[in-house]
């Protein structure tokens, strides 16, 4: 019989390309990884990798048991929920990875009713970058995560995962105040020519490869323009005090501008918005813990996001 914890490795090898990716993934040595997905093979009672140097590629029968293996582990994920269920009252750790202005200004309120409701689970909140969240909510590191897409990076479809929307908040060109560029909190109907009205100052941006880095330079570049970069800045607080300090311009969403700190600074709405969806391990949605951090999150939506959910 096929060991689902073999099966999870020859899973997470798919995804990630590499036994020493998902030995670090996983905490495992790499020797340890190539042993166990050995004998898989040895249970299978045929090759399911081909080893072409340091290089791993699936066979075809090997990609035919990764598809075999995410509907298993989702049934077990399944079967898990219906567990927790049975138990009643929650408890335990619940591990939540989550983004800057999402744990500033949504989660504290989530986790103040969940306690209530709840006071026997422990939640464990960990700020992980939504390119990350997919391999740690495989991996097990993270139970639920929130994630967010940009009109101009797409959320891809990530197996073994699912989501569920939870808000959408505007975008903003931030720029040195200046009374008579663009109009706050009125959409420009030009997006485009809003950015190129900036084509050849400094830009600030996120580190690259993440998706706010991905945002910034995509929609310039759709306005005809690649920003010229002077600051790589991850937090958006800091990113605006930039701004006001005229070491350039920079796209934010609504949660990053928002606040009574915020520096003095021109905001242009733009047409753009970012989606935020709550995600997790396909099959573990009717996990009465991870239903009830949901039903917290959403009732800690500020009004001003009610009402404009993210369609997935």
């Amino acid at each position: 019989m096929l060991d689902v914890r073999r099966l999870r490795l020859l899973r997470e090898l798919a995804r990630r390309g590499t036994i020493v990716a998902v030995a670090d993934a996983l905490a495992f040595s790499p020797s340890a990884v190539s042993q166990q997905l050995t004998v898989l093979e040895r249970e299978a009672g045929l090759p399911l990798l081909e080893r072409t140097g340091r290089r791993v590629r699936l066979t075809p029968a090997g990609q035919n048991l990764v598809r075999h293996a995410e509907a298993v582990l989702e049934q077990l994920e399944q079967a898990e929920a219906d567990l927790a269920e049975a138990r009643g009252g929650l408890a335990g750790a619940l591990r939540i990875g989550t983004f800057p202005t999402a744990t500033r200004a949504i989660v504290p309120a989530a986790l103040i009713a969940l306690a209530r409701r709840h006071p026997g689970l422990e939640p464990m909140v960990s700020e992980t970058d939504p390119a990350a969240v997919a391999h740690a909510l495989r991996a097990g590191d993270l139970d639920v995560a929130l994630v967010h897409e940009y009109d101009f990076v797409p959320a891809e479809p990530e197996p073994g995962l699912a989501t569920e929307p939870l808000y959408s908040e505007a975008m903003y060109l931030a720029a040195p105040a200046d009374p008579a560029s663009g109009r706050p909190g009125v959409p420009e109907p030009d997006q485009g020519a809003a950015l190129r009205t900036h084509a050849r100052a400094p830009w600030i941006t996120a580190t690259p490869g993440t998706l706010c880095h991905a945002m910034t330079v995509r929609a310039c570049q759709a306005a005809g323009f690649t920003p010229r970069v002077r600051h790589r800045v991850d937090e958006f607080a800091t990113v605006l005090a930039l701004v006001a300090a005229g070491q350039g311009v920079a796209v934010v969403p609504q949660l990053g501008v928002t606040g009574p700190d915020r520096p003095a600074v021109h905001l242009t709405r733009l047409l753009m918005q970012r989606r935020t969806n709550l995600a997790f391990r396909s099959g573990a949605g009717a996990h009465p813990a991870v239903a009830a951090f949901g039903a917290a999150l959403r009732a800690a939506v500020p009004p001003d996001l009610a009402g404009s959910r993210a369609v997935t």
